[in-house]
């Protein structure tokens, strides 16, 4: 979902820049964005999504749903988040624990990056294909577990694995719009349209069952999947559930994950620790981002990772929240109270996935605008939408990440001390309207535009020169206004 552009190869990234004549800083003038926290009442009817088996389809993001007033909360967006996680992960019955989103009869497809939908006979008979192992952005990293995790006596790392969904909403969505883009249809204009309310994607992370101790893999859902060819017992460790709704065509970009993962970041205490074994923690302690920095083709500090802001939502060094356009402790309380109430239901039913939390979501804000002033924010913005200063557009969690699929790209900073509202990173830090010649909120998409880039004949390797291209200039137009 970012880009970490100090990990990049220097020489590749002089290469680039040697494309780059001059950099044209657009002044956007932001509107003075309006803000209502409301009296949320975050967790009231929960009760109404469970048992989980039973849990309904997300009825509220539509026309007639929270998200058509003008006026938002910011617990709308919560709910949303862990409303549609819970869908998605419904078992099939009580005998056929398969989730939602993994039924092969269902409305979700399991897509390449280029969109192109998983045959079933790459799956073998199971539930997921997995082959993709590089995580987003310059570094291109590759993440693996921390061997002790498994025993002390057996002790081996495995590399952590990715698969992507989409709906068949948002699927046939795109195939009608890469139609209209690429005959240059009469009357069809890019930057004027957007991806239908419903529609959605996820990028789930996954891992060999053997990286995990027996007694602790009762705690992770365990399906069936082709692992590099070979059928495996495969562990989800998180997910990411991106969607749109009723007047938010920029996706609401939600990120979920396992609880025995890796630690969070203590601001006032400047370290990361662990009394027991984490999945990609070694028990003990680490300063400084070594452990989330990729360089080398190696991590800094191996199996030090962690999570450098609690839900994703900035704190400096005095603990204290850091003065962004998101009005806090508001959002942070929201997502720690819904993630406590959800999971308390869901540890009744005594659910496997009561052990995964909301690590928080990333919007932004689109009040009292019409869908047309909506699109034209999104696109006037393109790389600045992911600014969190005051008066700025984006809203919740505004450093936006998941452990386990923006390891080494959640800061571009090389010290904690350098970390600070001007340069906090998010989902659309890498997520933006830019692509293809235009923008369009259809370009938030890395799966839509790659897609189109596949469909244009470019080889895979053409694609990822034109994207890197694309994040240099937006990187360093970034920069230049810090």
């Amino acid at each position: 979902m970012k880009i970490l552009i100090k990990s990049y190869s220097k020489r590749f990234f002089l290469a680039l820049l040697v494309f780059i004549i001059s950099i044209s800083c657009v002044d956007n003038k932001k509107e003075t964005a309006s803000y209502s926290s409301g009296n949320d009442e975050i967790c009231k009817d929960i009760s109404q999504w469970f048992p989980h088996q039973d849990t309904p389809a997300p009825i509220e993001e539509g026309d007639s749903s929270v998200f058509s007033l003008p006026i938002s909360k910011n617990s709308f967006f919560h709910r949303w988040s862990w409303h549609k996680f819970l869908w998605l992960t419904k078992p099939a019955s009580e005998t056929n624990q398969t989730p939602l989103f993994l039924q092969r009869n269902s409305s979700v497809l399991q897509i390449d990056k280029y969109m192109t939908p998983i045959p079933d006979q790459l799956l073998k008979g199971t539930r997921v294909y997995l082959t993709d192992t590089i995580q987003a952005g310059f570094a291109h990293g590759v993440l693996r577990t921390n061997p002790t995790y498994v025993s002390e006596q057996n002790k081996k790392s495995y590399t952590v694995h990715y698969s992507i969904h989409m709906n068949t909403t948002m699927f046939n969505a795109a195939l009608s719009f890469k139609d209209s883009i690429i005959k240059q249809m009469k009357g069809f204009d890019v930057s004027k349209v957007a991806f239908p309310v419903g529609s959605f994607e996820l990028k789930v992370s996954w891992v060999n069952a053997k990286a995990i101790n027996k007694e602790k893999l009762k705690n992770y859902y365990v399906t069936k999947g082709v692992l590099n060819g070979n059928i495996e017992d495969v562990a989800m460790l998180g997910m990411h559930v991106v969607g749109i709704v009723e007047n938010h065509p920029e996706f609401i970009w939600a990120t979920f994950e396992h609880d025995d993962i890796a630690p969070n970041y203590d601001w006032p205490n400047n370290n990361a620790q662990a009394t027991t074994e984490k999945l990609l923690f070694r028990k003990g302690k680490t300063t400084g981002l070594g452990g989330i920095t990729f360089e080398n083709n190696k991590a800094d500090s191996l199996f030090r990772v962690f999570d450098l802001f609690t839900y994703g939502v900035p704190r400096n060094s005095d603990g204290l929240y850091q003065n962004t356009s998101q009005e806090e402790p508001l959002n942070f309380k929201n997502i720690d109270s819904i993630n406590t109430c959800v999971r308390e239901e869901l540890y009744k039913e005594k659910s496997v996935w009561a052990n995964y939390f909301y690590n928080g979501s990333i919007w932004i804000d689109t009040d009292k605008k019409t869908p047309a002033q909506q699109i034209r924010i999104i696109d006037s913005l393109a790389g600045n939408i992911d600014s969190a200063t005051k008066n700025s557009f984006a809203r919740g969690s505004l450093n936006a990440a998941n452990v386990t699929m923006e390891t080494f790209t959640q800061t571009f900073e090389s010290t904690i001390e350098e970390i600070a509202v001007t340069n906090l990173v998010n989902c659309f830090t890498c997520h933006n309207s830019s692509g293809n010649g235009a923008n369009s909120p259809l370009y938030l998409s890395h799966v839509f535009n790659d897609f189109l880039g596949k469909t244009k004949g470019r080889t895979p390797t053409e694609i990822e020169q034109v994207k890197a291209k694309r994040e240099v200039l937006e990187y360093l137009a970034k920069k230049k206004k810090e």
